[in-house]
């Protein structure tokens, strides 16, 4: 049985920068404060209504493409701003064309949710 291989400090050093880059990510932006409420009221659903591993699955893909969109929605706006701190129809579009992806992000994470969560909840409420 081989023993665990540490790590070393290039990489300890890049997982503080990742945990860097989400914890800056949830103090500076409102909407991933947001999709992080959301997150914990699935979750608390989830757990109430007892799903099956594969619905929690779908419900964890949905919330780990909002949030995966979101920081690199920041990332992009971050990096704009500081190539282009003026007016400029390309910064413009970069920065919509992100916004775009975290706001097709978020409709999947919606209708997941709507098809997991619906129905279960629909019979807990009504039955």
């Amino acid at each position: 049985m081989r023993g665990r291989r540490k790590w070393n400090q290039s990489e300890r050093e890049s997982f503080r920068h990742s945990i860097e880059g989400i914890v800056y990510t949830m103090k500076n932006e409102l909407h991933m404060r947001i999709h992080a409420i959301s997150a914990v009221i699935v979750a608390i659903l989830a757990v109430a209504l007892k799903l099956q591993p594969g619905d929690c699955l779908w419900l964890l893909s949905a919330v780990v493409a909002v949030w995966v969109t979101e920081l690199l929605n920041t990332a992009i706006e971050r990096t704009v701003d500081l190539a282009s701190p003026g007016e400029s129809e390309l910064a413009k579009i970069a920065k919509d064309t992100a916004a775009g992806a975290v706001l097709v992000a978020s409709v999947y994470a919606v209708a997941v949710g709507i098809v997991v969560l619906g129905p279960p909840l629909w019979e807990k409420l009504a039955g």
